[in-house]
C-alpha cells in the first residue's frame, strides 16, 4: 500500500505516469475545458469530477487490461470506461492542474448490475473496484466518478455528488431503499495504474469474459430492465 504524506511522496502524485498521462494534450485539453473559471483546487477538483462522471459513459464489459487500454488519454478518446479506467482519468486530470492524486482500490458487493452482467461475472462482487483520491486542503479525499447520471436514473440510484470536501463513495442504498453497494475490503492506494496486478485479479476471479461480453451494451440492458419493471 502507498500512503503519500511527505512532500516527496506528494510530488510523485503530481507526476505523469505511463497510464496517468497528465501531460498528454488530450488530458490537458479536457482539464482546461472543465476548469475554466475555477479559482481554487477544490473548485477545480469538483469540476473535474463531474466532467469524468457524466462525460464518460460507464462500461463494465469492454475492459482493456493493458497499459494502452488503461491510459487516461485513451479512455478519454473512447469516451467510456469501467470504474478503474474512469478513476484513472480523474487522477490524470487532477495532476494536470496541480492537484496531487492517486488511485484507490476495494472489493465491493455491487447490487447495481444487469442480469446479463451478473451471469457474465458469475458473482455480484466487483474485485478491485477503482476510485480516485485527491489531496485537497491538507488531506486525502475519496471521489468515485463511476456511474454517469443517465445510468443512475435508469437504475433508480441517486447520482453520487462530490464537493471536494467530503469523501464521495457509492451509496449503500438506492432511491427505493434497496441495498446498492457494500464495501468489503480496501486494497490501499497506488501512484500509478497497477496493470499486472489488475490483470491477475480479473483473471483469477472472472476468467476470460471477452466472448461472453461480445456485443453487450450495459446502458441498453439497464433501460430494458427499467421498462420491464
Amino acid at each position: 500500500m502507498v500512503q503519500p504524506e511527505c512532500i516527496d511522496d506528494l510530488a510523485q502524485c503530481l507526476m505523469p505516469t505511463a497510464c496517468l498521462d497528465a501531460d498528454h494534450p488530450t488530458v490537458r485539453r479536457m482539464a482546461d475545458t472543465a476548469c475554466r473559471g475555477a479559482d481554487t483546487p477544490v473548485e477545480r477538483a469538483t469540476r473535474l469530477y463531474y466532467a469524468v462522471r457524466d462525460g464518460l459513459r460507464y462500461d463494465p464489459y469492454h475492459i482493456e487490461l493493458t497499459e494502452e487500454g488503461l491510459r487516461a488519454s485513451s479512455v478519454i478518446a473512447r469516451q467510456q470506461g469501467f470504474c478503474v479506467a474512469k478513476a484513472g482519468v480523474l487522477a490524470a486530470l487532477a495532476r494536470s492542474v496541480g492537484i496531487p492524486a492517486r488511485l484507490g482500490f476495494a472489493d465491493v458487493r455491487n447490487h447495481l448490475a444487469t442480469e446479463r452482467l451478473r451471469r457474465t461475472m458469475g458473482t455480484d462482487i466487483f474485485y478491485y473496484h477503482g476510485f480516485t483520491e485527491l489531496y485537497l486542503d491538507g488531506r486525502w479525499i475519496k471521489a468515485t466518478p463511476t456511474f454517469n447520471i443517465e445510468l443512475c436514473e435508469k437504475f433508480g440510484v441517486q447520482p453520487l455528488e462530490f464537493d471536494g470536501r467530503a469523501d464521495a463513495i457509492l451509496h449503500p442504498f438506492d432511491t427505493a431503499n434497496r441495498r446498492h453497494m457494500e464495501y468489503l475490503r480496501f486494497h490501499g492506494s497506488r501512484i500509478d495504474m497497477p496493470v499486472e496486478e489488475l490483470r491477475d485479479v480479473m483473471q483469477r476471479h472472472y476468467g476470460d469474459q471477452a466472448a461472453a461480453s461480445a456485443g453487450a451494451d450495459f446502458h441498453a440492458e439497464a433501460e430494458l430492465e427499467k421498462r420491464s419493471g
